[in-house]
């Protein structure tokens, strides 16, 4: 996981920073361009960052000021004369032209989420004073959603997270290598190139396209790798730079699922404690030893009978994959306490027969692994590594270590187009972080913090959950210390720290 890229890009154009390419690839595909425009010759993405864009209205149920579009980009940025692919856009405008600073530009995370509905996203609780001077831009990240999607053809199963079992692990392997193999049979010319550095990339041609000097961004969860990709290949294009619930950027990607292995148990330990000083409200045990005791009876139940609960048959492994995350405490009690009165039958599953799930559209997974397996030429192609693993893993994080450390299909995967990329510059950018988060933890927002020098980086203590910022139940401290940032430009003078409030706790 630590091969690391060091080399610098050379500038594509007087539009585009820095494309990374070599100066060999980009002579190489000046040649094969074949171009007698003496424009394209200097500028090979001229073509791209010079397109004129066709706003429409992107929802009948939307407001009409919330416009979609679609722009070009090139699959291989080493051959910007070759394949291209779509991009999708959305834009939210800034409400006062006097005001306007210019894009703020979004990232839900994933890798592969649908970022296109961001800017108009109700959950999303953007304050006025940004709104105000920011047009709000979305995107699909390449691959995803609806810029030219790509599908593997993954069935459900294909799909799932399946924990390290001795009797069935000859089988995973078989289903991941199947996995690697549908998807280099059904997006091959693809694959290489679906990368958090093209992805960096595009983003830059969307700033160009818009007309942009610098663009400013607001990435979450995996958008936080992306948006320091973005800083450390176009520095110089980089505004105001908020990363809310980073990832360490020297553990991606399967470093970075055995931090969510460790910090989910640390999580785990935290929510006995509390669970225990509630036992008269949800009756798990009075003391934390005794509500642990009451969590894995309750998984050694499923696991041997399956228990019916909210209209679906929920396994100890599935109950095990759902909780690791433990958002919130309360969130986490009421539901363990749900499914432990449902296996001693004191709360029946609703009558009827639960309907057929539909198999589930295989987009997200997808791209998910097409990007973590292609970022990082780290993955070990030997599944007794992965076995070895994930049995020391369930021993140090009983709760979710043997589901982090199993194998995947980036064991089975080709190489992607280019070497990882070290994050290492004095950029400026906000990092916002849950103390409590297990999916980005504390010690992984710290990391990125190290690795962004120009940094600065605020902790909500008590904080739970994944995702900080402008959230309906937010936290007040934290959103108006990015509204500051975002508005003046300034950075806290020092790394700051907000206390929870009652939703985040």
């Amino acid at each position: 996981m630590r091969n690391r890229n060091t080399r610098r890009a050379p500038l594509l154009a007087a539009g585009i920073a820095s494309a990374s390419l070599s100066a060999l690839t980009l002579a190489t595909a000046f040649a094969a361009s074949k171009s007698s425009d003496a424009s394209t010759a200097k500028d090979p993405l001229r073509q791209y960052t010079q397109q004129k864009l066709q706003w429409k209205r992107c929802d009948a149920k939307g407001p009409d000021t919330f416009q979609c579009a679609t722009l070009k980009v090139p699959l291989d940025y080493s051959d910007p004369g070759g394949k291209t692919i779509g991009l999708a856009i959305s834009r939210l405008k800034a409400g006062s032209t006097k005001e306007r600073r210019g894009v703020l530009l979004l990232n839900p995370g994933g890798p592969g989420a649908p970022g296109l509905h961001l800017p108009a996203d109700p959950l999303m609780k953007f304050p006025a004073e940004v709104k105000r001077r920011y047009d709000l831009v979305g995107f699909d990240l390449r691959g995803a959603g609806q810029s030219t999607p790509v599908s593997c053809g993954l069935t459900a199963e294909e799909q799932s997270d399946q924990p390290y079992k001795a009797e069935t692990f000859a089988k995973d392997v078989d289903r991941v290598h199947t996995v690697a193999e549908k998807c280099r049979a059904n997006a091959r010319d693809k694959l290489p190139h679906l990368t958090t550095r093209n992805s960096a990339r595009d983003m830059d041609v969307i700033r160009a396209t818009l007309g942009e000097k610098r663009i400013s961004y607001l990435g979450i969860s995996y958008g936080t790798y992306l948006g320091a990709v973005y800083m450390q290949l176009f520095p110089q294009r980089a505004d105001r730079i908020v990363l809310d619930s980073a990832t360490d950027p020297t553990r991606i990607y399967r470093g970075m699922f055995q931090d969510m292995a460790k910090a989910a148990e640390q999580a785990f330990t935290r929510w006995t404690e509390w669970t225990a000083r509630r036992h008269t409200t949800y009756g798990l045990g009075d003391t934390p030893a005794k509500v642990r005791e009451t969590f894995w009876n309750l998984i050694a139940r499923a696991d041997h009978e399956p228990i019916a609960f909210e209209g679906q048959t929920i396994t100890g492994d599935g109950i095990r994959a759902d909780n690791r995350t433990f958002f919130h405490v309360q969130k986490a009690a009421e539901r363990i306490a749900g499914l432990k009165k449902a296996a001693e039958g004191k709360n029946p599953a609703p009558s009827g027969t639960p309907d057929q799930a539909e198999e589930p559209e295989d987009n997200y997974a997808s791209i998910a692994w097409s990007f973590m397996c292609a970022d990082t030429r780290t993955w070990s192609h030997d599944p007794e590594r992965y076995r070895r693993e994930a049995i020391r893993d369930k021993a140090r994080y009983p709760l979710y270590g043997d589901f982090a450390a199993t194998i995947t299909p980036c064991a089975f995967w080709k190489q992607g187009s280019e070497p990882q990329t070290t994050i290492d510059n004095k950029v400026g950018a906000l990092i916002t972080q849950n103390e409590w988060d297990s999916q980005t933890p504390l010690f992984a927002g710290q990391a990125m913090h190290r690795a962004l020098r120009g940094s600065r980086m605020l902790t909500v203590a008590g904080g739970e959950g994944h995702g900080v910022l402008y959230a309906p139940d937010g936290n007040s401290c934290a959103d108006k210390a990015v509204t500051v940032y975002l508005a003046t430009g300034r950075l806290p003078a020092k790394d700051l720290t907000c206390r929870a409030t009652a939703g985040q706790k």
